[in-house]
This record gives structure tokens, sequence and C-alpha cells, in this order.
């Protein structure tokens, strides 16, 4: 499939509704973005996006975190691991991602998103300040070492092609909005992505 949008049919009309995404915030008591983690298999992005959404949740903030094996379940259950594949599930989420945040929401997502150019693409679907790029820094051999679902192993071994930090590159953002060590413990980074939330006006009473 490719990853290009398709253009609209002129039959189809782009319609505004009468509740917007600023209304949404004001209700909601924050503003809306998407908090992007990338890095490779087994970087610790899923652990650290999943410990930062019960953080934002317990403290009245309205989230919802979208993981890459539960979207090809069921919205990208149809594209397989090509690199033309990967790149519209990429597309995808960061369609539904748009969507969520018009909504009024503070998305997360855990993706290994290894394209600069996809990502780029991504914050270009947002206004200014609506996206977060968080790179979760890993040692490849940390990763391989930790192998939680075995891909590693299946890679190494010919079973898995294509596969992120093995047979197919992974492009690390230069000037990440985030930067996490990889190899530092969870709750150390959960403070630092929560402090610098602090400027984006998620948690404006919170102090380190």
């Amino acid at each position: 499939m490719s990853q290009d949008k398709v253009s609209a049919s002129p039959n189809i009309v782009w319609h505004s509704h009468a509740l917007d995404r600023k209304q949404r915030e004001i209700m909601n008591g924050h503003p809306a973005l998407v908090i992007w983690f990338t890095g490779l298999s087994g970087s610790g992005k899923s652990t650290l996006a999943g410990a930062l959404e019960q953080a934002l949740f317990s403290q009245g903030i309205k989230t919802y975190l979208l993981d890459g094996d539960n979207l090809r379940h069921g919205l990208c259950n149809d594209l397989g691991f090509s690199e033309t594949d990967r790149r519209e599930n990429i597309r995808r989420v960061g369609e539904v991602s748009k969507l969520m945040v018009d909504a009024g929401l503070v998305v997360l997502t855990a993706f290994i998103s290894p394209n600069k150019t996809e990502r780029q693409k991504i914050r270009e679907l947002m206004e200014e300040g609506q996206f977060i790029e968080v790179h979760v820094d890993t040692p490849l051999k940390v990763c391989e070492a930790r192998d939680p679902k075995g891909l590693y192993k299946k890679a190494r071994a010919g079973e898995l092609l294509n596969f992120t930090g093995i047979d197919a590159a992974y492009e690390a953002p230069e000037q990440p909005d985030v930067y996490l060590d990889g190899l530092q413990p969870v709750e150390s980074s959960i403070e630092k992505l929560l402090f610098i939330l602090k400027n984006y006006g998620i948690l404006p009473a919170y102090t380190q």
C-alpha cells in the first residue's frame, strides 16, 4: 500500500464542527498533544510510555496510549513488515494521533518509527508545540540482550527479515525534543518527562 495520501474525491467535503479542540482543552484543563516515543525494539519505550500515562492519568490528565502491537491487531492488521507497509503503519498512527489531539487528549505512542522523514511528516500534521519526540536511546547490545519478544533471536537466525537494528537501519533523532538514556531507571526518566511537560502546560502545578 502506498504511503502517499490518496487525494480526496471532489464529492468529499471536510466538515467543521461546532465543538473544536480548544473548547475541549478548556474543559479538560490542559492542552492536547502527542508524546511520540521512538527507539529500537527492546529500548524500553513501551514501558516508559505506559508509566508516563499512569503518572499523567493519576493527576487528572486525559490520555490515551497507542501501542504498536495493539494497532496491528485491528487498524493495521492488513499490513506486513515491508518498508512500504511499515511506512503506511506509521502514517495511519499519525492520522489517528491527529484525530485524538483534536479530541483534546494527550496521546502517547510507542513505535520504533525508524525513519526521520516519517516522524517529521507526523510532526507536520500537528500545530506548533503539539508533537514531542522522545528518543529512548538504548544500545543495541542491551536491547538484544533484553529481547522481550524473541525478535532479535529470530532476526539473527534469518527467520525475521527487515528487522530494525539488524538488517534495517534506525535513523536516530538528531535533535529530539526529549532525550532519554535507556539505561537509566524508569522512575528517573518519568521524573524528567514530567518536569519537561511543565513547559507544555500539561502539568502547571508539578514540581520536581
